[in-house]
């Protein structure tokens, strides 16, 4: 399948010019999630431009499907949102966008600093190989661009949207992600639990307020939000098997506005990642316990208030597809291609394969050439190299897509029937 493959890339070869102009307006052109209207729109007028059948799902979600005759059916998924922050990559084209945020009616500066502008044009490239050597392939592709990644609702919206009814059941459902942590160009792939679960609650402690100089008529939620803070730390160290990962945050502690009073009340902000379901399950339990006894134990005449939000679900790898996607980038890439460990970060990319019922896998994309100094996923400096990263992250869909669909469905196996 090599020179197939070679034949099929040549097409980026072709149109790599306007490609990078295309990523270069993606990326000055960030929006927020739910909100990508002007993304959505640009990129359904490529898919114009390129003759692929597509269809809306949602407000800003698009399905493109390439039919070419027999055969598996292999959906591919690009984020298409952004996060509202201000650039400070240094790039010529970095982004400058202010834009009011629909829900607050605030203007909040917005960048693409997790890189899926990149995934958004790595698929759209994919769409155009796909589509113009049909004598290579065949079955059916179908790239699924979601919004609302990185507030969780937006795989959520997609099903609640009808995806499944637009798109044939899938054989496999795959994804991937630009990150920092691996060398340029390089593909990682994992099999089993690869981004962790998550959620994030909103714990309100209620106290009683009094004058600071009169603590004996206060309840200080201030000193119960400490003893909170302290106590939830022993969640892991002393309730998770140490053969387990897990993190618990308090990312925000809130309260009060002046020194010499005592507030009524305290908030505190806490982040949970694990990867196992249960863990999962047993932190919520203990968080909610723990902060419940020490409301109690300090006098607090009402419960606290626990509001869960940005819950994001494990994603854990099928084995057998990952066995395949890993042999086939061996195959194509050589020693480009390699293992990752578990990222600590999250996804709401397993949504839709859980829904339909298909295996998935999902791997890791290097994206720039000074890894030693390269900034995280979500820093204001996180603006991965255009070249070769925009090709690799296009050739790398094209070449896991190809495992299923090789001509006259030889690469279809058992486990995808």
């Amino acid at each position: 399948m090599k020179d197939e493959l070679d034949t099929m890339f040549s097409t980026l070869d072709s149109t790599k010019a306007d490609r990078e102009a295309l990523y270069k307006y993606f990326h000055q052109h960030p929006e927020l999630s739910m909100q990508e209207i002007k993304t959505s729109a640009k990129i359904a007028s490529e898919l114009d431009r390129m003759k692929i059948d597509y269809v809306r799902i949602g407000k800003t979600g698009i399905v493109a499907t390439i039919s070419n005759g027999t055969g598996s059916c292999v959906c591919m998924r690009a984020d298409i949102d952004a996060l509202p922050l201000r650039e400070t990559s240094a790039k010529p084209y970095a982004s400058h966008a202010i834009v009011e945020d629909m829900n607050t009616h605030e203007q909040t500066p917005v960048a693409h600093g997790c890189g899926h502008d990149i995934h958004i044009c790595s698929l759209l490239s994919a769409l155009s190989v796909f589509n113009e050597h049909k004598d290579l392939w065949t079955g059916t592709f179908v790239g699924v661009f979601q919004p609302a990644e990185e507030t969780a609702a937006g795989a959520q919206d997609m099903l609640k949207s009808g995806i499944a009814h637009h798109i044939p059941q899938p054989d496999v459902y795959l994804g991937q992600h630009v990150l920092a942590t691996l060398d340029i160009g390089h593909l990682g792939t994992c099999a089993g639990p690869f981004l962790s679960q998550a959620f994030s609650l909103k714990a309100t402690l209620y106290g009683k307020g009094a004058h600071g100089s009169m603590p004996e008529l206060s309840i200080d939620p201030v000193v119960v939000a400490a003893y909170c803070v302290t106590r939830l730390q022993t969640i892991v160290s002393r309730e998770i098997s140490s053969s387990h990962r897990a993190v618990i945050t308090v990312g925000s502690i809130k309260a009060g506005a002046k020194s010499n009073i005592i507030p009524d009340t305290a908030e505190l902000l806490i982040n949970v990642r694990t990867y196992d379901k249960q863990d999962s399950i047993h932190i919520q339990q203990a968080l909610e316990r723990i902060i419940k006894a020490e409301c109690m134990a300090s006098g607090c005449d009402k419960a606290p208030y626990f509001e869960y939000y940005d819950r994001y679900p494990l994603t854990s790898n099928d084995s057998q597809a990952t066995q395949k996607v890993a042999q086939a980038f061996t195959s194509y890439f050589g020693e480009m291609a390699t293992h990752i460990e578990p990222q600590s970060a999250s996804e709401d990319f397993s949504y839709i394969p859980d829904a339909l019922g298909c295996p998935y896998t999902y791997w890791a994309l290097g994206g720039f050439k000074d890894r030693t100094h390269a900034p995280a996923n979500h820093n204001p400096a996180f603006a991965p190299d255009i070249q070769p990263t925009l090709d690799q992250g296009a050739k790398a869909i094209v070449v896991a897509a190809c495992a299923w669909l090789q001509p006259n469905g030889l690469a279809t196996s058992e486990f995808c029937k």
